[in-house]
């Protein structure tokens, strides 16, 4: 079945494990075109991923190293059918924080 939900909405929403821990926030939706329409096909959650989404300027792509290198930041890659969005206030993992694949520098 899809759904429709605004992707504004969800930007920012705190996503909660299975046992109700905090993963991180919404800061990236990654999309792709089917038809007329654009199919979500991972989001991307944590500090490192908002430091991604900042990294479209020079200054941004400079920051992100330096975090990336410090080893500060945490980000996720969740799979599309792996975040329940039954609730899209309240979003949740579908699986185990250790099944995500965790963001790294291209």
């Amino acid at each position: 079945m899809m759904r429709e939900i605004n992707a504004e909405l969800l930007l920012g929403r705190r996503v909660l494990a299975p046992d109700g821990r905090s993963v991180g926030r919404i800061e990236e939706i990654v999309a792709e075109p089917q038809g007329s329409v654009l199919a979500v096909r991972e989001y991307h959650l944590g500090s490192y991923a908002l430091m991604e989404r900042l990294a479209a300027t020079p200054f941004g792509r400079a920051m992100l190293d330096f975090f990336y290198g410090s080893g500060i930041g945490q980000g996720y890659r969740v799979p599309w059918d792996k975040l329940d969005l039954t609730d899209p206030e309240k979003p949740r993992l579908l699986c185990a924080l250790a099944d995500l694949e965790t963001l790294k520098r291209a």
